[in-house]
């Protein structure tokens, strides 16, 4: 059961995503959450290094869009710059918003990577549609109320992850 929790990929941030290990995988789509995957909860607007990472990620041929779980007022705001897909109030750990993201973009589940910071929303979200997912580690510690109230399970979940993967973490 809690294998479901452990996401397939951890990486640092979104810039280290194996953008060729996905492509051997058939990944051809993200579904990237926002908050504290590409920019803190609280920054309106994509930074820099963030409009430089996501093109990267374009410029190797992957689809993008932005699935969060915000209002469409931070989705709409944040997206300006990028000029992805945009899904807001997707309802992860719901898979609804998931699929209408896959069917915009033209993927399968098996074409299509979540990439996000939470165990409980994007992971599950991504395993519960059959998608790959890839976990970040938060940018920073700042967070919403209700990400503050998971976040102590959400370590215990990790801790078991990289136990079985071999990773002292302390």
């Amino acid at each position: 059961m809690l294998e479901r929790l452990y996401p397939d990929i951890y990486v640092s941030s979104i810039a280290d995503i194996p953008l060729g290990e996905l492509k051997k995988r058939g990944i051809k789509a993200l579904a990237f959450d926002i908050d504290n995957t590409i920019a803190p909860y609280d920054v309106a607007e994509p930074d820099g290094w963030a409009l430089e990472t996501l093109k990267k990620i374009m410029d190797e041929g992957f689809k993008i869009c932005l699935l969060s779980n915000n209002k469409e007022k931070r989705v709409r705001l944040f997206n300006r710059k990028i000029g992805a897909y945009a899904f807001w109030r997707s309802g992860k750990p719901g898979t609804k918003g998931l699929k209408k993201a896959m069917r915009a973009m033209g993927c399968t589940a098996r074409e299509t990577a979540v990439v996000g910071d939470q165990v409980f929303t994007d992971v599950w979200c991504g395993h519960r549609a059959g998608a790959l997912s890839v976990m970040t580690a938060p940018i920073c510690g700042r967070d919403q109320f209700i990400t503050k109230i998971k976040r102590p399970l959400e370590k215990i979940v990790m801790m078991m992850y990289f136990r079985r993967r071999g990773v002292n973490v302390r």
